[in-house]
């Protein structure tokens, strides 16, 4: 054997221990996902063949601090520290792989997927998200156990370290070529590696265990900011608008005054006599139909709603537009569907923008946010106070008032209580009130108060939505009391569901999400089975008001607008999908599509199909296109 072998030799024994514990974490979670279909071999085998390749890649970068040992280290002098060293930083790079694969396990329970850029965006908030892990689960055994996997493994790998370090090495020069022979290879595996490869797999979660947590974590890294126009399907600009304009310019109730950046500006007509009441929209958090027991989801878990919901207008066929409360909160407020990368509160240039705020502000309402967090999470702060709200979160509450609190805020009880004091406060200087209110108590860990319900606090979500429940029928028993109730409407929306997991990249069944509308006496009890979308939200909800306004938003009022066909809108990550006339489009990068028959419809309607598939780019492109924009202008500005 050439006397050169040995120094490139200790990153052997890492780099098999990296290959096994990879593929371990590829199979344990294939099991922890809990598909049956995913164990088919055919359909198995190549997931683990095409994560063998990006575990490849990533073992030769991750072994690269032994290959500089032995580089670095003289040749001729002190070999049995060299040995000690090499597996002292071998049990260092073992551990944070242990580290790394215990943590897939966790960011898969939430998300269902690989790391993606939802990991590199809580590198920000790492108070949150450290707390939320500490808090969630059992740390002393979960690093207990990744320190004896690292010592077992430290132990097997002792023994060749220590012979390879033993045996005799080349002289400086040649190890340096050595050396850059090995990252030069590094490149070119890396660079050969694609991305995209995993997607011929076709069953997203097959696609997500196909991965590589650390590959995924910096392509995401790299690529978190997404142009629409460069990766997704578009239209001629004449195209989008036609289309746009045929949706929205035949509408009784609207008057279109288009612009170039903003083919569907319209002018709404209200129906009636304008309405000045104070509006309090509480968006929940992860209340997914499934947990609503009138559409189908577990029983007796949210009793006050589902009382609210028969004296208000329950709306059976609501639909979020993303999985994480950004994303909610965006619908909600924009009106936007949900383009790729970042939601909107998340990027830069955020600030001025058409919002459901800005129309109540502009009329004569004071908008508030109300959070039960601290509001620097998720740009929420600088978001909604950019686009003429009023920011309060907890800091807004002296600590005697919080019954109980975690990492992500207070209890919804004392979130509801400050909500209460600050429409009382606005209320008695003769001020019409816009509050949108957002929960937290229904996340990981999944704590409140004790005492309240009949399930133990921290004992699961099915006890986090029985306690969200009760915090609100305790907020609209108070608010019962309050001399604005009687020219208030109350709004309660989740933000998005519990999971996402499905079949498919963009399972509509996920995205199910209950909506009421709850004002005795101001608003008659109905049920609303038409389709509907988180961003119809605002355009209904000013509905409601008989308010005129120039709109600009993408959602229709699901009361009025009947002659405006219904539409959906949903995201996962890279992602966006619409429903219209019966069928599923799904786009994603690289141009690609795909339109599926929903249930009743007949395939192979190659006529509806074409137009499905334009009416979603249309409108995601005119959305995308409307916030390039707004960059183009803030970078000439800044010239």
């Amino acid at each position: 054997m050439d006397k050169s072998s040995p120094r490139l030799a200790l990153a052997a024994p890492l780099f098999i221990a990296f290959l096994a514990v990879s593929t371990l974490t590829r199979l344990g979670l294939v099991l922890f996902n809990a598909d049956a279909g995913l164990f088919e071999p055919l359909r198995l085998a190549p997931a683990l063949a095409l994560g063998f390749g990006y575990d490849l890649a990533v073992a030769l970068w991750w072994c690269l601090p032994l290959v500089l040992l032995g580089w670095f280290w003289p040749a001729l002098r002190a070999r049995r520290a060299l040995g000690v060293v090499a597996l002292l930083l071998s049990a260092a790079l073992l551990a944070g792989l242990i580290f790394v694969s215990v943590s897939e396990f966790v960011f898969w329970n939430e998300f269902a997927s690989r790391f993606n850029f939802i990991a590199v965006d809580y590198l920000v908030y790492t108070r949150e998200v450290v707390g939320n892990i500490r808090e969630s689960y059992a740390l002393g055994p979960m690093f207990a156990g990744i320190a004896a996997a690292t010592l077992v493994l430290a132990a097997l790998l002792a023994r060749p370290l220590r012979r390879t370090a033993a045996r005799e090495a080349p002289g400086f020069g040649r190890r340096s070529l050595l050396a850059l022979a090995y990252v030069g290879g590094a490149v070119a595996v890396t660079a050969g590696v694609s991305t995209g490869w995993k997607d011929s797999l076709g069953q997203p979660q097959l696609v997500q265990v196909a991965g590589n947590g650390v590959w995924e974590f910096f392509h995401a890294l790299r690529y978190n900011q997404i142009d629409y126009q460069r990766f997704y399907a578009t239209l001629p600009q004449a195209k989008v608008e036609a289309i746009l304009h045929k949706r929205f310019g035949h509408a009784a109730r609207y008057r279109l005054t288009p612009a170039p950046d903003m083919p569907i500006r319209r002018e709404v007509l209200p129906g009636g006599a304008r309405r000045d009441l104070n509006v309090v929209m509480v968006s929940i958090e992860s209340l997914g139909a499934e947990f609503i027991e009138s559409l189908g989801g577990a029983k007796g878990l949210t009793p006050r709603l589902e009382q609210l919901a028969r004296e208000g207008l329950f709306f059976t066929q609501m639909y979020a537009t993303g999985t994480r409360t950004v994303r909610g909160l965006e619908a909600l407020t924009l009106s936007v569907p949900p383009t790729p990368g970042h939601a909107v509160p998340m990027r830069p240039n955020n600030s001025g923008l058409f919002t459901l705020g800005g129309v109540l502000e502009a009329q004569g309402w004071e908008s508030l946010y109300i959070y039960g967090g601290y509001s620097y999470f998720d740009n929420m702060a600088s978001f909604f106070g950019g686009n003429g709200y009023t920011v309060i979160d907890r800091r807004a509450i002296d600590k005697q008032d919080i019954h109980h609190e975690n990492i992500w805020g207070v209890a919804d009880e004392d979130l509801f209580d400050l909500a209460l004091r600050e429409i009382d406060a606005r209320a008695a200087d003769g001020k019409r009130v816009f509050a949108h209110v957002m929960t937290t108590s229904n996340h990981r860990p999944f704590t409140y108060p004790e005492g309240r319900i009949d399930i133990p606090s921290g004992s699961g979500r099915d006890g986090a939505v029985k306690y969200t429940d009760y915090a609100i029928g305790r907020f609209v028993d108070k608010a019962r009391e309050r001399p604005w109730f009687g020219k208030t409407i109350f709004v309660f929306v989740a933000d998005h569901t519990s999971i996402a997991r499905g079949r498919s990249d963009l399972p509509m069944e996920r995205f199910h999400i209950p909506m009421v509308v709850w004002a005795p006496g101001l608003v008659e009890p109905a049920r609303v089975d038409a389709l509907a979308s988180q961003i119809d939200v605002a355009p209904t909800l000013l509905g409601l008001l008989d308010l005129r306004y120039v709109s600009e938003f993408f959602g229709r009022d699901v009361l009025h607008d009947s002659d405006v066909p219904a539409s959906l809108f949903m995201a996962n990550y890279q992602t966006v999908g619409y429903v219209g006339a019966g069928e599923q489009v799904e786009l994603r990068p690289k141009r690609a599509t795909k339109v599926i028959a929903l249930a009743g419809q007949q395939e192979g309607e190659e006529a509806r199909e074409h137009d499905a598939l334009e009416e979603g780019i249309a409108f995601y492109q005119a959305a995308a296109e409307r916030f390039s924009a707004r960059r183009a202008e803030s970078q000439q500005a800044a010239r």
